[in-house]
């Protein structure tokens, strides 16, 4: 078992993590609460003395969020080797082997989550579709430009209110093949709801997930089978994406269902007692509707409620 020591803080003392990231199978990334990011290089055998190649103070607070950029499109190891961290009121870019390379003015409102999105409509000379969201500490989503670090570029009002909105405490990006189809992200608010936002019009779509009444939604995710995680305070829950059914696929259900009714009374289990010919009336009855639902095979279509159509599970 191999292990690594975190270095403490200048005063002495103990310097809790506050995130960790494999940038890639040689590098590891470690912030702690000092605003200090660590990077371990993982080829060199760990011991109990081992310590950080380098170590970079991106911010003056506590670092927010780590969140890596894609590589390049020459780049030939095809591993990050940039992201974007916040702390405080400032975002940084770091380079692996350059060190922190910009920082953000200060924008005037707590930073606390990022998220990398990409494959958005460019604009020549404008824009190349990739973009950082960062959650705020007012309910404000911005959105920065890759490559221009200076300051934001748009606002997303996520969650408005007196004095400001409440907290905007994790992302998640929605997969492909999840919701609309379109680029949207998950947002857990510090209110305990769940909202999503629309990239494009900019815009949250859809009513409020509810996962606490009172705990920060601090963690989002998505599994291998496109439900929704989401976890804060004492509490993880699991959301199924919901679908919705066209004409075709809701006549499809009712033949089901009056076909399993048909199927119960002719097994006796709703029915004391039976007749023999309307058991076999039944019986036609079913499979002429069988061969209905047969034909209309492949017309009805399952339609995701996309962006709307989430639900707990149990």
């Amino acid at each position: 078992m191999s292990k690594i020591i975190v270095p403490f803080d200048p005063s002495g003392s103990a310097d809790p993590p506050t995130h960790l990231h494999a940038l890639s199978p040689q590098t590891l990334l470690l912030a702690t609460d000092s605003a200090a990011l660590h990077l371990f290089d993982l080829r060199v055998p760990s011991t109990l003395s081992s310590r950080p190649s380098q170590t970079h103070h991106p911010h003056e607070d506590y670092i927010s969020s780590l969140t890596p950029l894609p590589p390049t499109e020459a780049s030939t190891s095809g591993f990050s080797k940039q992201w974007v961290t916040t702390g405080g009121t400032t975002l940084a870019v770091t380079d692996l082997r350059r060190g922190v390379l910009v920082k953000s003015e200060n924008q005037e409102e707590e930073l606390l989550s990022s998220v990398f999105v990409g494959g958005l409509p460019s604009k020549p000379g404008r824009s190349k579709g990739e973009k950082v969201l960062v959650g705020s500490s007012n309910g404000v989503l911005t959105l920065w430009e890759r490559g221009v670090w200076d300051d934001q570029d748009e606002r997303i009002y996520v969650d408005v209110g007196r004095g400001g909105g409440e907290s905007l405490d994790s992302l998640a990006v929605m997969p492909e093949g999840v919701g609309d189809g379109g680029k949207n992200v998950v947002v857990g608010v510090g209110d305990g709801t769940i909202r999503i936002v629309q990239l494009g019009p900019n815009k949250v779509v859809g009513e409020a997930l509810r996962h606490d009444e009172v705990e920060s939604v601090v963690g989002l995710g998505f599994d291998v089978g496109g439900r929704l995680i989401s976890g804060g305070g004492s509490i993880v829950k699991v959301w199924q994406e919901k679908m919705t059914l066209n004409d075709d696929d809701e006549e499809d259900d009712s033949d089901d269902e009056e076909s399993s009714v048909k199927k119960r009374a002719l097994d006796g289990s709703d029915s004391d007692d039976g007749d023999g010919a309307d058991a076999e009336d039944s019986s036609d009855e079913e499979e002429g509707r069988k061969r209905k639902k047969k034909r209309r095979k492949g017309k009805g279509k399952h339609t995701g409620n996309g962006i709307l159509g989430f639900k707990g599970l149990e």
